[in-house]
């Protein structure tokens, strides 16, 4: 794996992580509604990335 891919995955993810923070302090902290909205931009994000990068690296 390259580690330009490894490097830009880290980056995604801390940058996901420090929204997620931000919502959870700033939208009224652990709610339903921002556990869903978390939960389904975390997937709109990381699976096609996924499907993309790492999982025809283990073919």
């Amino acid at each position: 794996m390259k580690p330009s891919l490894i490097v830009g995955a880290v980056i995604l993810v801390l940058v996901y992580l420090w929204l997620c923070q931000a919502l959870i302090r700033g939208g009224g902290g652990w709610t339903l509604k921002n556990i869903f909205i978390m939960a389904a931009s975390g997937i709109i994000i990381f699976v096609p990335l996924y499907k993309k990068y790492f999982k025809q690296n283990r073919q």
